[in-house]
C-alpha cells in the first residue's frame, strides 16, 4: 500500500542526537518517513559525537534516519542543508562542504516570503558550550544522567497508568537561572538576526521549541527529538509552525482515513505497488556501529 505523506515547503530538525540512547528515534524517522519537502534543514546535534566518543550509542534504527535523508537527497530531489551544532563539532574543521544538493555548513539564509531568516545551531550564543567546552561536557554528562532516571520513573509513571512527565523540563520551568539563560539566549539572537538585517532567526540548541516575536524579529526554535519531539515546519504560503509529534500523527492518520474514504467511494482497491520506503533496510552504512 502506497504511504501517506504530508507536505511541507520546508522542514527544519534539530537536537535528534543520534547515538544516544534517549534519542526518539522510532518518531523521528516515522516523521521523515511520511513528509515530504522542498527544503531539509538539519539544525545541528543530529549525529552526538561527545556521546559516541564516550560510550557509543550507535544501532541499526540511527542509520535508517541517515538513509532516509539520503533517500530524499536522491529520489525526492530535496535540498539537504546540515547545519554543524555542538554536539557534532568535529565537522568544525572541514566546513563549509558542498555535494550537490546537500551543503554542509555553520550558517544558512533561508529565503522566506517575508523575508531572510538566518539558521544557525544557536551554541555560538551559550557562554558555557563557547568558552569552557570541559564544563559543558560535564554538563552533558549530569544531563544524561537525568534522562536515564526519568526513563525509570516514566516506566513507574507508565504502570501506574500515569502520562509521560519530564523531569528535566520541569527543572528547566522551575530554576530561575535556567529560565533567565533562555531569555538572554533568546535576546542574544534576536540582537544577532537584526545585526544580519534578517527578519527572523530559526536555530535549535536549548531544546525549547518556540514560535514568537521578540521585538520585530521572528524568533523560531525548532525543539529536539530528545524530550519535545518536534519540528519547525513552512507552508507554501510562508507560514512557520512547531509541529509536534502527536499533532503530526493525527493530521497523519486523518489524511490516511480520508483517503480510505474516498476510494472506499469510487470503488477503487488500492492496488499500488509498495514503495521502496516501506521496505526495511538492513544494509548498514560504513560508519554504523
Amino acid at each position: 500500500m502506497k504511504k501517506t505523506t504530508l507536505s511541507y515547503k520546508t522542514i527544519i530538525l534539530s537536537d535528534v542526537h543520534l547515538g544516544t540512547e534517549d534519542c526518539k528515534i522510532d518518531e523521528v524517522n516515522h516523521f521523515l518517513k511520511h513528509t515530504h519537502c522542498e527544503k531539509l534543514v538539519l539544525n545541528g546535534d543530529i549525529i552526538d559525537g561527545w556521546s559516541l566518543a564516550r560510550h557509543g550509542g550507535w544501532n541499526e534504527k540511527h542509520t535508517r534516519f541517515i538513509r532516509l535523508v539520503l533517500k530524499k537527497l536522491e529520489k525526492r530531489n530535496t535540498e539537504v542543508i546540515y547545519l554543524r551544532g555542538n554536539h557534532d563539532d568535529i565537522l568544525t574543521r572541514f566546513l563549509p562542504l558542498f555535494f550537490g544538493k546537500l551543503r554542509i555548513v555553520n550558517e544558512h539564509i533561508h529565503e522566506g516570503t517575508k523575508g531572510n531568516y538566518l539558521v544557525v545551531h544557536g551554541d555560538g550564543f551559550d557562554a558555557v558550550t563557547m568558552n569552557h567546552k570541559w564544563l559543558a561536557v560535564l554538563g552533558d554528562i549530569g544531563y544524561q544522567s537525568l534522562l536515564k532516571l526519568n526513563r525509570v520513573y516514566n516506566k513507574y509513571r507508565a504502570w501506574r497508568g500515569k502520562e509521560y512527565f519530564s523531569l528535566s523540563k520541569a527543572i528547566k520551568a522551575r530554576v530561575k537561572s535556567a529560565v533567565s539563560f533562555v531569555g538572554k539566549y533568546e535576546e542574544q539572537l534576536q540582537s544577532f538576526a537584526e545585526k544580519r538585517n534578517c527578519a527572523g532567526i530559526i536555530c535549535g540548541h536549548i531544546h525549547t521549541p518556540d514560535n514568537k516575536m521578540i521585538g520585530n524579529t521572528h524568533y523560531l526554535n525548532s525543539g529536539d527529538w530528545v524530550e519535545s519531539l518536534t519540528a519547525l515546519v513552512e507552508y507554501e504560503d510562508g507560514r512557520f509552525e512547531v509541529i509536534g509529534y502527536p499533532e503530526f500523527c493525527r493530521r497523519l492518520d486523518e489524511k490516511t482515513q480520508l483517503k480510505a474514504l474516498k476510494k472506499l467511494a469510487a470503488g477503487e482497491a488500492d492496488l499500488a505497488p509498495v514503495e521502496e520506503d516501506d521496505l526495511e533496510i538492513n544494509m548498514p552504512l560504513p560508519f554504523a556501529s
